[in-house]
């Protein structure tokens, strides 16, 4: 909702409650008179007097909530249950297989190619995609990330969905993201925060998995400044069905074999917000599922683990061990999604890697 500084003042008490309200925008002439009855009201995103800041700022606003009220693809360790433990393994097995594999010019054409496709009637993205073929490097990856464009929507939800060839051709991104955020570590333990919207089912799963283990599928994004989180739990949860949760995360940047994160505020278009990002992959230990102080939404307390963590190293060093031994090819990749039952992929890569050899390749 987007009001005038006048008209915001005598409005904005009376629609702050309504669930379908979520955030508010002050728009006016003069943005320090406005400031200090703003502040007051939670939902009251910011105040602008600038159109442009404005439009930036709705557009990254509307980028959290997508983010929000998508669904983060969770697995779960528990040594009592082998299927859930085969599909939390070869997640990881997976990603480590990823991270190692080469890049070709051929893949990275197929992506461009694909995402052209993808985005032929959006003239912004196919201008953003003109702009990564011609400019990108490794270093700029986060700052790709972080911006409204194809590669942020492409990379999620290739992740989200488990579209494993689509990973496969994002790979030297998700590899240069892995580089990135363990060159630019935090110094100190954090506690950073997540606003989510989940199903009723979702969350009995979480409530029945306390002390167990989990994975997370995908980037994920959170950050230091629980106000930045709550504001995007607020909306009509009957209505869509979901039920409002806020992830606080315990994170030792100096655990060792732990996925990396980072603070990527330096990149964001909105420094200020404090954006703390997990690699895909990353595990944590869920420690509770509580009721807010307010009742409004949950509370899901976990702390970042590392894989040698008692009850995964064995598992995992076996995994590894098993699908990925010496050189990291289509080989290896084909192997692990064979076992995970991914048969047509795997003699895809299978056939490819064939063509490939060398005509004296024993």
């Amino acid at each position: 909702m987007i009001v005038s500084g006048r008209f915001g003042q005598e409005i904005v008490p009376c629609v702050h409650k309504l669930k379908q309200i979520i955030l508010i925008y002050v728009y006016c002439g003069d943005k320090e008179s406005n400031k200090p009855w703003a502040e007051k009201f939670s939902k009251v995103k910011a105040v602008f007097d600038d159109s442009n800041e404005l439009i930036s700022r709705i557009k990254a606003d509307h980028k959290t909530q997508k983010m929000v009220e998508e669904s983060v693809t969770i697995n779960f360790f528990d040594k009592s249950m082998t299927g859930l433990n085969g599909k939390f393994v070869f997640s990881q097995v997976l990603m480590d297989c990823l991270l190692q594999l080469k890049d070709t010019s051929e893949d990275k054409k197929e992506l461009i190619d694909r995402c052209k496709q993808e985005y032929r009637d959006d003239s912004m993205q196919l201008n953003y995609l003109r702009e990564f073929e011609k400019d990108y490097s490794s270093d700029k990856v986060l700052m790709w990330y972080t911006r409204q464009s194809f590669f942020f929507k492409t990379l999620n939800k290739a992740l989200r969905t488990e579209d494993y060839h689509l990973m496969f051709l994002l790979r030297t991104y998700i590899s240069d993201m892995y580089n990135q955020l363990k060159n630019c570590p935090a110094k100190n333990p954090l506690r950073v925060y997540r606003g989510q919207k989940i199903s009723s089912d979702e969350l009995q799963n979480l409530k029945r998995r306390l002390n167990q283990v989990i994975s997370v599928n995908s980037f994920f994004s959170t950050s230091k400044d629980k106000n930045v989180a709550l504001p995007f739990l607020h909306g009509d949860d009957a209505g869509d069905k979901l039920i409002s949760v806020l992830y606080e995360i315990d994170a030792d940047p100096n655990m060792v074999a732990a996925k990396p994160f980072a603070d990527i505020s330096a990149f964001a278009e909105f420094p200020s917000e404090s954006e703390i990002l997990f690699m895909p992959g990353s595990i944590f230990r869920l420690n509770s599922v509580d009721r807010s102080k307010d009742d409004s939404y949950w509370i899901i307390h976990m702390t970042l683990c590392s894989d040698d963590e008692h009850d995964l190293k064995e598992v995992l060093m076996y995994m590894k061990q098993q699908l990925i031994s010496g050189e990291t090819n289509l080989r290896t990749l084909g192997k692990i999604l064979w076992e995970m039952g991914k048969f047509d992929l795997a003699k895809q890569y299978f056939t490819r890697l064939l063509k490939e050899l060398s005509p004296n390749d024993p």
